[in-house]
C-alpha cells in the first residue's frame, strides 16, 4: 500500500463483505482519509451526524480491518467540517513520537509474564537517563513490547513536554539512512537521532547484519549514552541470539537492563480480554472469555483482534456474543494472521524432507544428514513459533537451551553463506504452510 487512499480503499473492500452497498454508500461515499500513522487512522466526513454514526457504529470494524492489514492495534479519529482545519493546523508539530492513544501504563495489563519489564519501564519513565540505561525489552511478537516502549515515551512527554523524543523502527532507521545517503542529507539524519532526550527503537533486530547501519547506530548510541540521554530498545530476541549483531553493539545492549516478556498466563489473558472488551464498551460472557483465553495462548495482538471482531459482529449484525461467535472470530483472526505450526508439524515436515523419521530428529542419532535436519527443525521452530529456547529443547529429549542456540546460530550462518540452505528452509516452510496451514 502506497498511500492513505490505498489503505482506505482496502478497508472499504473488507467492510463490504459484511455491509450492504447501501450502507457503504450512505456513510462512506463522502468520507475521506486524512492521514495514517503507526497507530491511528484519521478520517474526514462533512457532518457531525455522520461523524457520530461512523464513530459509534463502525469504529470497531474499521479498526479491526486495520489490525488485519497491518497486524498491530489501531485507533480511529473521525473529523467533521469544523474540526478539520484545527486538526491540520495542530498536526504541523513534531511527530517523532507516534500517536499513543491506548499505549499508556494504565492500559497495560500486568501479570507474572511481564511484571518485571513493566516495573523497569516505569522506573525508566520516571527517571530517564538515571537508571537502567539502556533498557532492552525482548520477547516474541504480540506480547506488549511496543506498548511498554510507547508508554515510556508518553509518560516522559507528559512530565516533560519540551523533551525531544525520537521513535523509530529498526527497518525504518535503515531506510532513512539509505535515503539520506541518496539525498546527501546524512548530517540531518544524524542530528535527528543524536540530539534527543529519549530514543525509542522498536525491533532493533532488523539492523543485524547491516554493517553500515550498525556503524551509524553505534555512534548514535554512544553520543546519547555519553550525554546521559535515555535509550529504550525492543527486540524479538536477546542480544546474544542476534548472530549478525556486532559485538560492540551487543555488549552495549547487554550493559544496561534486559527485561523479557513471556506469553501471558491464563489469568492474565482473561484480564486482557475483559479489559479490551470494556474499552470497546462490551461485557463478554465468562464462558466466552474463558474460551478465547484457552484457545489463544501466546499472542496478545491476536487476542485483542478477536475481541474487536466480536464487537464488530455485535454492532453491525447484532449477533449474540457466544462460543459460536468466538469460534468464528478466532478462525477469522488466525486466517488473516500468520499460521503458527506446532512443534510436531515442524519436526514431521523436516524429517519427511530429509527422508527421516520424526524420532530421528528428536533423538540422539548423530549422522550428518540427521544432525542437519535436526538443526534446521530447531531453526524453523524458533522462526515460526513463539517457543523459547528452553521450550524448543524439550521437543528434543530435553536438550539444553545452549545446544538449541548453537544449532540456530549454525543454520543462520549457513543461510548467509549457502544459497542451497536458504532454498531448503523455503521448501520446508512452504510444505508446512501448504499441508497444514489451511
Amino acid at each position: 500500500m502506497n498511500s492513505v487512499n490505498d489503505v482506505w480503499n482496502s478497508i472499504l473492500d473488507i467492510l463490504s463483505k459484511d455491509l450492504t452497498a447501501t450502507s457503504i454508500n450512505t456513510w462512506f461515499s463522502d468520507c475521506k482519509p486524512v492521514e495514517i500513522s503507526d497507530t491511528r487512522l484519521v478520517l474526514y466526513t462533512p457532518t457531525d451526524f455522520k461523524r457520530n454514526i461512523i464513530t459509534q457504529r463502525y469504529a470497531a470494524p474499521i479498526t479491526t480491518a486495520l489490525t488485519d492489514l497491518f497486524s498491530c492495534p489501531f485507533d480511529l479519529l473521525v473529523l467533521a467540517e469544523d474540526e478539520l482545519d484545527d486538526y491540520e493546523n495542530t498536526s504541523e508539530k513534531d511527530d517523532s513520537l507516534p500517536e499513543v492513544a491506548g499505549y499508556t501504563f494504565d492500559k497495560f495489563i500486568v501479570g507474572n509474564s511481564n511484571k518485571f519489564a513493566h516495573a523497569a519501564a516505569i522506573a525508566v519513565a520516571d527517571k530517564p537517563g538515571e537508571v537502567y540505561n539502556p533498557l532492552f525489552i525482548y520477547g516474541n511478537s504480540g506480547l506488549g513490547k511496543t506498548h511498554l516502549l510507547l508508554s515510556i515515551g508518553q509518560r516522559i512527554h507528559e512530565s516533560e513536554p519540551n523533551a525531544m523524543i525520537a521513535y523509530v523502527k529498526g527497518d525504518d532507521f535503515t531506510n532513512q539512512m539509505v535515503q539520506s545517503i541518496k539525498d546527501n542529507t546524512q548530517e540531518e539524519f544524524r542530528n535527528k537521532y543524536r540530539h534527543v532526550d529519549l530514543l525509542l527503537v522498536d525491533d532493533i533486530q532488523f539492523i543485524a547484519g547491516k554493517i553500515g547501519v550498525q556503524e551509524e547506530f553505534f555512534h548514535t548510541f554512544n553520543n546519547l549514552y555519553e550525554a546521559g540521554k535515555q535509550i529504550v530498545i525492543t527486540s524479538d530476541r536477546p542480544p546474544m541470539e542476534m548472530v549478525k549483531l556486532e559485538d560492540r553493539l551487543r555488549t552495549r545492549f547487554e550493559g544496561g537492563l534486559m527485561a523479557d516478556i513471556q506469553p501471558p498466563d491464563m489469568e492474565t489473558r482473561m484480564a486482557i480480554i475483559r479489559n479490551k472488551a470494556a474499552q470497546l464498551g462490551m461485557v463478554l460472557p465468562d464462558d466466552v472469555v474463558n474460551y478465547i483465553a484457552d484457545t489463544i495462548k501466546s499472542n496478545i495482538r491476536q487476542i485483542e483482534g478477536v475481541v474487536k471482531r466480536l464487537t464488530a459482529y455485535n454492532s453491525i449484525m447484532d449477533d449474540e456474543i457466544n462460543i459460536s461467535a468466538a469460534k468464528r472470530a478466532i478462525k477469522d483472526v488466525i486466517r488473516v494472521g500468520e499460521f503458527v505450526p506446532t512443534p510436531d508439524i515442524i519436526i514431521e515436515e523436516t524429517a519427511h524432507y530429509y527422508s527421516l523419521e520424526p524420532d530421528d530428529l528428536r533423538g540422539q542419532r548423530r549422522t550428518k544428514n540427521t544432525a542437519m535436519a535436526r538443526q534446521i527443525s530447531m531453526y524453523l521452530m524458533r522462526s515460526l513459533t513463539n517457543l523459547s529456547l528452553k521450550d524448543i529443547g524439550e521437543q528434543y529429549e530435553d536438550r539444553n537451551h545452549t545446544t538449541v542456540l548453537q544449532s540456530i546460530r549454525k543454520v543462520e550462518d549457513l543461510i548467509s553463506r549457502d544459497p542451497s540452505v536458504s532454498a531448503t528452509i523455503r521448501d520446508i516452510t512452504s510444505n508446512i504452510n501448504t499441508m497444514h496451514g489451511q
